[in-house]
């Protein structure tokens, strides 16, 4: 009887042992699986990592979101595009349409990347409106500077093209700020759209953001922007008709074609004049694109002068890529290679009859001479 009771205490003894051992095993499992969903993420991160070739996105989460939210619509079946392009074959739609299957080739490309990416957890700091915003103008030098200024560490920009002010107003100010990278005290949220330049709505509704927002304007020869702007359309559609078809009515003996949106960006003292309805003069700067190439240092000065920057980006950041034809970011700390924008940018542009070129000067002279008045500034284009 009582050996009896010792092998009941016994086994008892080995359940409880066992249990105990399963216990211990869940918990730690449990503890693992808690950690690697990041939920026990309590050690401090690097609070921004250094910019990347591929944008420079501030974290894989914020890009992510990103991706799915701009990601453009599904094209059409292509039975329904063919048709589409006989009803709307100017010259305009067909550069809209290549910018859309850009972007789209672009955000499905970044999809792609951050399915192989480790998602980080970032939390520091808070999602604010932007301070200052690059407004224009398209092919002028928008993507070089802001590459330039995510190198200065008080400002936090965000990498793609949000086009909140012309396409997705109707997604509202949060759906805008959620956007933008998670900034600190003291740091400068920025991001650049080239299009809202050009676009009537955009200063009423900017302004109804805040209307102190600082604007920058990068502007270049527009005769030169017009052949640049057009020899982006053209990789994306060969069978686009001659620049001088385009930029003359009647081919070659009619007058300069304003219409034609090449030509339309421009004319910067009309655009100009519609923000001067809502913006004084003083919350403008007018970059030159020429000198942003020539002299980028110089022109970054003015840049984080403006925006009440610390002069932090000078010459020590720059090298002059002679096969691009304009400046590249040294090496960074901690990278492999040097940094110059990507194989879209200095594009060799196509032969343009001379007395073409000569027509569009005279074209634009007198709008020229305003936007010199307008802006304070003579660029020296004629």
């Amino acid at each position: 009887m009582g050996c009896s009771g010792c092998r009941v205490r016994l086994n008892f003894g080995k359940v409880l042992s066992k249990v105990s051992v399963f216990l211990t095993m869940v918990l730690i499992f449990t503890y693992f699986f808690y950690c690697l969903t990041g939920l026990c993420d309590s050690a401090p991160r690097t609070l921004y990592s250094q910019q990347g070739a591929d944008g420079g996105y501030d974290n894989v989460d914020d890009r992510s979101q990103v991706l799915v939210e701009l990601r453009p619509p599904p094209p059409h079946h292509p039975g329904t595009q063919r048709q589409l392009h006989k009803r709307t074959a100017s010259p305009d739609a067909l550069q809209v349409d290549a910018e859309q299957q850009l972007q789209q080739q672009q955000y499905e490309q970044g999809s792609k990347k951050e399915t192989n990416s480790i998602p980080v957890s970032n939390t520091y700091g808070t999602k604010k409106l932007p301070n200052a915003i690059i407004i224009g103008v398209k092919k002028g030098g928008t993507r070089a500077l802001l590459e330039f200024l995510r190198i200065h560490p008080d400002v936090r920009a965000f990498g793609a093209e949000p086009h909140f002010f012309d396409r997705f107003y109707d997604r509202g100010l949060e759906w805008y700020r959620n956007l933008m990278p998670r900034t600190l005290d003291g740091q400068i949220t920025m991001e650049k759209t080239p299009s809202y330049f050009v676009t009537k709505e955009a200063p009423s509704r900017l302004c109804t953001m805040n209307c102190h927002t600082k604007l920058i304007v990068v502007v270049r020869d527009p005769v030169t922007r017009a052949v640049s702007d057009y020899t982006q359309t053209l990789t994306k559609n060969p069978g686009l008709p001659s620049f001088q078809s385009l930029a003359l009515k009647n081919s070659s003996t009619g007058p300069v074609d304003s219409t034609w949106s090449a030509v339309r960006i421009g004319l910067y003292a009309k655009h100009l004049e519609n923000w001067l309805q809502y913006f004084p003069l003083s919350h403008f700067l007018f970059v030159s694109g020429e000198r942003l190439v020539s002299d980028p240092a110089g022109e970054m000065g003015r840049v984080q002068d403006f925006l009440g920057l610390k002069r932090v980006i000078s010459d020590k950041h720059f090298y002059f890529n002679q096969t691009k034809g304009f400046p590249c970011l040294k090496k960074p700390e901690g990278s492999s290679r040097p940094r110059c924008l990507g194989k879209s940018k200095g594009r060799p542009h196509p032969q343009i009859p001379s007395e073409v070129l000569q027509r569009l000067r005279d074209f634009y002279r007198p709008f020229n001479q305003r936007f010199y008045q307008m802006s304070g500034q003579d660029f020296g284009w004629d």
